[in-house]
């Protein structure tokens, strides 16, 4: 490998761009950036209440390029003139209507403020009744059950149910469309000025996780299966091909444009894109038969198990298991919680209802209590330590048989067995219940969740040995970590760095640009390290064997209640 030669990995998050340029010998950053998508942070096109998240493709635009820009001017222009490879992961599954041109339908005009003609958020759900739909037809049409590998449950979170969706409600939209395209393949597209269809790289990652694509079916589902579902979605699965590609494919070389407007080389590789936790995935240096959970709004739990010549095992009520979806060569299986991070929010946003909603309106004093100070206000500062305080004050909290107990489906159930109808749940409430026991009794609820998907694993002949953290929650919330370390009685290793999921587009960029002949390579080469190891208390993995009973119990009730 030549010296001094960089990649760069561009991560798409929910509420922001990340990008940094890392030294593809030894995973080094070099430079690295963080910008908020704009209309995003505004609320615009999102409906929570009829839980519509939707998001602009120019903020993905405007934000990518902010980032990389403001990574490479770190990291000077000598390192900018040897970058070699660009790679991309974003959220999924989050698909948008497109043009013949592969152009999203918010670009095109009279659609620019449609939200059908926006990106649909991976954790858009309203799409319930159309994945019910999905099921019930693979179940009932008398063909192949097309779920099979989706772990024989589709989810209002994935790419035909949003798709049928929006061609049931929006008439205007669905006559434009002429395409369906994941996020992860329509940035690779941008960056190359690819505009025709038959050229786009499809990603294996999403495809096969999300849109139901397995070499078993030649492809998607047969025309006679979509068909069933709405007479419009045949065509639209003949514009996606039948081939998928791995990440560590080149997808094509950068547009003059695009290496223009980043002041990089004209001849940089851009890797076939890919789901953000698969990528996070490769850049937390995921092994065999260890559990990686990638733990920001929700959580990606991802495994890897290589290929032998036994069968492929099917594991029931998963979000999918695909060849090289996170390793070449491997199988991907992948699982996860609705909301991880998203439950500590829920919480802080419920405690901070006062200092938002009263204080600004008291009177005299109370206005001494909003003046700035380094532009930014006492409530501000107050909502900043919310968080920080309920974990310390939590951390001194024995877990008891008799505390409160959560259930962390407040964004619905992902894994195992989705259903996004279903809701959370707090019990054993009393007068003595405080702020911090309720926030222990969500940690140990989303504690919970992670063992219901170990179990799942487990009961059907997968082997988990313990569990890697990547993400904000690993790296802030050590309680979380024990307490996760404790109710799985398995060894919760953290791995260092901040931007572990960029890291892994940087290692699918080298890989690509062949820096590194393949993706395990650059892993060995660039991987960043553990930084924390948290170990089981066999008392405690005791008491939380019994309280999981009763998770699981709580579980089965509410469910009951809310789908007889």
């Amino acid at each position: 490998m030549r010296k001094g030669t960089f990649v760069i990995g561009i991560d798409f998050g929910t509420d922001s761009v990340r990008a940094v340029v890392a030294d593809a010998r030894n995973g080094e950053l070099a430079g690295a950036s963080v910008a908020p998508y704009p209309r995003w942070a505004q609320g615009l096109y999102c409906d929570a209440r009829a839980h519509r998240f939707r998001q602009h493709p120019l903020d993905y635009l405007h934000a990518m390029e902010a980032s990389v820009r403001a990574a490479l001017d770190q990291a000077g222009s000598d390192v900018a003139a040897q970058v070699r490879g660009i790679a991309v992961d974003t959220t999924g599954s989050t698909p948008v209507l497109a043009n013949a041109k592969g152009r999203p339908l918010a670009l095109c005009p009279g659609f620019e403020e449609d939200p059908d003609a926006m990106f649909i958020l991976w954790k858009d759900h309203t799409a319930v009744a159309e994945a019910a739909r999905i099921n019930s037809v693979a179940r009932t049409w008398g063909g192949v059950d097309y779920t099979k590998y989706e772990g024989g449950v589709y989810s209002s979170e994935w790419f035909w149910a949003k798709a049928l969706h929006v061609i049931e409600t929006n008439p205007a939209v669905a006559r434009a469309a002429v395409t369906v395209l994941e996020h992860c393949d329509w940035i690779p597209a941008v960056l190359t000025g690819t505009d025709d269809l038959r050229q786009i790289r499809r990603s294996r990652c999403a495809a096969g996780h999300k849109a139901m694509w397995h070499p078993e079916f030649d492809g998607y589902p047969s025309n006679e299966f979509l068909a069933r579902l709405h007479p419009r979605l045949p065509a639209l699965k003949a514009t996606l091909g039948s081939q998928t590609w791995t990440a560590d494919v080149p997808f094509g070389t950068i547009s003059p444009g695009w290496a223009a407007t980043l002041g990089i080389p004209a001849d940089v590789v851009v890797a076939v894109g890919a789901f953000d936790a698969h990528m996070g995935a490769v850049g937390g240096n995921i092994q065999p038969n260890r559990l990686l959970k990638v733990m920001g709004t929700s959580t990606c739990d991802m495994l890897v198990i290589p290929k032998t010549g036994a069968p492929e095992v099917l594991v029931a009520g998963i979000c999918g298991q695909v060849d090289g979806s996170i390793l070449p060569g491997a199988i991907g299986y992948e699982a996860g919680q609705s909301a991880f991070g998203d439950v500590f929010a829920w919480f802080k946003q419920l405690l901070s209802w006062p200092l938002l909603a009263i204080l600004p309106a008291l009177p005299g004093e109370g206005h001494s209590l909003r003046t700035t100070l380094a532009d930014v206000t006492l409530a501000d500062a107050a909502i900043e330590r919310i968080i920080p305080e309920l974990e310390r004050a939590a951390s001194e909290i024995p877990p008891a048989r008799s505390s409160v107990l959560a259930l962390d489906w407040l964004n619905g159930r992902r894994t195992p067995d989705a259903d996004q109808r279903l809701k959370g749940a707090i019990v054993g409430l009393d007068l003595g219940t405080d702020a911090p026991r309720i926030y222990r009794a969500l940690v140990e609820g989303i504690a919970f969740g992670s063992r219901a998907i170990v179990e799942r694993f487990r009961s059907e002949g997968l082997r988990i040995d313990g569990i890697i953290g990547v993400g904000g929650v690993a790296r802030k919330s050590p309680l979380t970590m024990q307490v996760l370390s404790d109710v799985l009685d398995m060894t919760v290793e953290v791995r260092a760095g901040e931007q572990p999921v960029a890291l892994g587009a940087a290692m699918f960029a080298a890989t690509a640009a062949g820096l590194h002949a393949t993706v395990e390579d650059a892993q060995r080469a660039m991987s960043s390290g553990t930084e924390a190891r948290y170990l089981p208390d066999p008392e405690r993995a005791r008491l939380y064997d019994a309280l999981y009973r009763d998770y699981v119990a709580l579980g089965s009730f509410v469910e009951r209640e809310l789908t007889q």
